[in-house]
């Protein structure tokens, strides 16, 4: 009995649950080890105490009431109920409790409780109903089936995707939804979940209930146990059939895209491609996916926005750096074809985060006939300024040519100018008031229209003698616009627009008035019937595009004049022989065709270019674009010549190799008083000098003389006689007094012909102030 007794005190004390005995009073009689560890007690420190602190606080003060209730009655067993127990620190937990009454041999009553802690339970079983409702809940299609195939669960997501109902395929194979040509690739899979492997989200297709197929994207794991043996399989299926077809259309409008188009992934593997990419490159769409990008395009993506580490052939691609980055524009690379020739192109890309990771967008663009083209251009255009090169080279040449002739001609020409003009004028003072008076003037205004012509041959030669000096042009446009008004008569309306704070250019004033008073005559004859003449000045600045476009100025700055006119126009035959010399549109008799061709002479000589637009009809725009200079516009000091000279008391030596001019150069120093030796040439000159024993107080020569150049006879006449001033008179003096037509400012000319009283003027201005 004693055994007995021991053994069922062992039993209690090692019992899985905790087992609490109760006297009818409350006092704990006995509780076993589960008990105390259930309740956070020291073990053999429940016995003695109330079983009512082993309850919650609100619900103590009724707990005896239900036990003295409970032993009152015919006390049945109780099985798992739910109550709550408190542990010692307080905190309160549930228990599932079986309670039994029990009369002991003394007739006492002792209550046996038996408590099972219902945390676990309780939290598996709620997972479990969470997990039941979220399956049954999901729009996803998931089945469970045995390893056999019959199907263990058919959720509500499955019944709506694949249209069969729950009682109609649980117990049925599996394969009634699976068409016959994915069975073998199902049984793969099955044979790979058997051995404990899953399927993440492989692309496969179902069959409806109504025959029809189905794309799905199917997630396929091991179904276990509760002690975790394979059982069967979990499948979950989600219908991509719109997204099929949202992707087939992207495709269509990738594939119409005139450029091949590649999609990299961050490992620089090809994920994405065309029809045109499959062409471009000569691989089949299926070849190209999973290429590394590399064997396609070896110098790689642009580093704008595809930088690729340094690496082997998938080398992966800087994700940090391409995320929302796009290339500026198009980068050229090299691409390379599966038969391994290499082609030019351009290269675009974009970085796109998909949802399911990063790519990179390459637009890449074949530009084999681009650079043909280009190659083929750009030998146009050499060919092109050839061209242009070889027309301005036979310009300068006919220039050079006509310069020569030009120069030959004005320096006899303007000798017997000087000597028809002067004796003329002889006449028209000899002769005043008679008809042999009237004569002789028309001599002298055809000898100055000749003169006229041959400065104009001269000026379009470049072989013109030019004084410039530092100018304000908008001065010199309002002085001329002042004459211009009197001249191109009242049909015409003028206009001058001059832009303030103009920079200074370096030019002739009496040129520049030339040129513009040209281009208003010009203006006017082409508007006979009237019209408007606009001459306006501005400031602008010649970039090197602008300057490559147009033959004629280098970049730099310049001030405009354009003159502009609502005339008949020129077409373009005329346009391009404007400034030849002698070409004229106008009848016989009316025009020299020296006009535009002493402008292009004049603006081109001092460092400028000339333009015409001009449309048949509409009027004509000549532009000037003359270079500015830093030289700061000084006045121009005027002399005005004595109202009487008188020559008595000064010596003039007269140099000229032409008889007849020597003779009235004499004549009319000898009319004004002046003592005058002549000579004929540089030899005689020196000889004179040397012998003559008083002062000489002006060396008058000609510049251009067979056997010593005027210049030559004037520093030994200077050596000799350094008091005495020197005076050059000259039809074409440039090629010896000047550079590039400029006179020097230490040399002293009087251009040829010239009149007695331009004769005086010149000397009065070089003579010592004590000789005048």
């Amino acid at each position: 009995m004693e055994a007995l007794e021991s053994l069922t005190g062992l039993l209690v004390e090692e019992a899985p649950d905790a087992v609490i005995i109760v006297a009818a009073d409350g006092t704990i009689a006995l509780a076993n080890r589960r008990a105390h560890g259930m309740f956070g007690y020291p073990e053999r420190k429940l016995a003695g105490r109330s079983v009512d602190e082993l309850v919650p606080d609100e619900i103590r003060a009724v707990h005896a009431q239900h036990r003295s209730g409970y032993l009152a009655s015919a006390h049945p067993p109780l099985r798992r109920l739910p109550l709550r127990g408190r542990r010692c620190d307080g905190s309160v937990f549930p228990v599932e409790v079986s309670l039994a009454a029990v009369t002991a041999p003394g007739g006492e009553m002792y209550v046996t409780a038996v408590l099972r802690d219902d945390t676990a339970h309780r939290e598996a079983e709620q997972a479990r109903a969470l997990l039941a409702s979220i399956v049954q809940s999901s729009h996803d299609a998931i089945v469970t089936t045995d390893l056999d195939g019959l199907v263990l669960t058919w959720n509500p997501g499955a019944e709506l995707l694949y249209g069969h109902t729950a009682a109609e395929m649980v117990g049925s194979p599996v394969h009634r939804i699976i068409p016959d040509d994915r069975r073998v690739d199902e049984d793969e899979v099955l044979a790979l979940v058997r051995l404990g492997g899953r399927m993440d989200r492989y692309r496969t297709y179902r069959r409806h209930a109504d025959g029809s197929a189905i794309a799905v994207s199917l997630l396929v794991s091991p179904l276990r146990d509760a002690t975790g043996a394979i059982v069967g399989v979990t499948a979950t299926a989600r219908d991509i059939s719109d997204r099929e077809q949202a992707e087939a259309r992207v495709q269509a409008v990738l594939d119409a895209a005139p450029d091949a188009l590649l999609g990299v992934d961050a490992a620089g593997s090809v994920v994405l491609v065309n029809a045109e990419a499959e062409r471009m490159f000569g691989y089949p769409r299926h070849d190209l996916t999973h290429m590394a990008v590399r064997r396609l395009l070896p110098d790689g993506l642009p580093a704008a926005s595809a930088v690729l580490r340094t690496g082997g052939d998938s080398t992966p691609l800087d994700t940090e750096r391409l995320t929302g980055a796009t290339t500026q524009g198009w980068a050229t690379r090299t691409a390379r074809r599966r038969d391994g020739t290499d082609l030019p192109v351009d290269i675009s890309c974009s970085a796109l985060d998909t949802g399911d990771g990063l790519i990179v967008v390459a637009a890449v663009r074949d530009i084999t006939d681009r650079l043909a083209v280009e190659a083929e251009q750009q030998a146009l255009r050499a060919e092109a300024e050839q061209q242009k090169m070889e027309a301005r080279f036979q310009r300068t040449q006919r220039l050079e040519s006509l310069g020569q002739l030009a120069g030959g001609v004005a320096h006899d020409f303007n000798n017997l100018l000087a000597v028809i003009l002067n004796y003329a004028a002889f006449i028209v003072e000899d002769s005043a008031g008679t008809p042999l008076a009237k004569d002789a003037e028309q001599i002298a205004r055809a000898a100055r229209r000749g003169s006229d012509l041959t400065h104009q041959l001269l000026s379009f030669a470049r072989r013109e003698v030019i004084r410039p000096r530092a100018l304000d042009v908008n001065t010199v446009v309002t002085e001329v616009h002042q004459m211009l008004r009197r001249s191109i008569g009242e049909h015409i309306t003028l206009a001058v627009r001059t832009a303030p704070g103009l920079p200074a250019v370096m030019a002739d004033p009496g040129q520049l008035e030339q040129v513009l008073v040209n281009l208003a005559v010009n203006a006017r004859d082409a508007m006979p019937g009237g019209g408007h003449l606009t001459i306006d000045t501005a400031a602008v600045a010649v970039d090197a595009d602008h300057a490559a476009g147009r033959s004629g100025p280098i970049p730099g700055r310049y001030v405009r004049i354009r003159v502009s006119d609502t005339g008949t126009g020129m077409p373009k035959d005329v346009i391009d022989r404007a400034f030849d010399p002698f070409f004229t549109t106008k009848p016989s008799g009316q025009g020299t065709g020296l006009g535009l061709a002493t402008v292009y002479g004049i603006i081109t000589q001092a460092g400028g270019t000339v333009q015409i637009y001009s449309e048949t009809g509409l009027g004509t725009t000549i532009t000037v674009l003359m270079p500015v200079t830093d030289t700061a516009v000084t006045a121009e000091s005027t002399q005005q010549p004595p109202a009487v000279v008188d020559g008595h008391g000064i010596t003039v030596l007269v140099v000229e190799d032409e008889d007849a001019l020597r003779e009235v150069t004499e004549r009319i120093l000898l009319r004004a008083g002046y003592t005058v030796l002549t000579a004929a040439d540089g030899v005689q000159a020196l000889r004179r000098a040397k012998a003559y024993p008083h002062r000489i107080d002006l060396l008058l020569t000609d510049v251009i003389m067979p056997g010593m150049l005027g210049r030559d006879v004037a520093a030994a006449v200077m050596a000799e006689r350094p008091e005495t001033r020197v005076l050059f008179m000259s039809g074409y003096a440039q090629p010896v007094l000047t550079t590039h037509g400029t006179l020097s400012a230490d040399v002293h000319l009087l251009e040829k012909p010239f009149t007695s009283v331009e004769l005086m003027a010149a000397m009065q201005a070089q003579l010592p102030p004590g000789a005048r």
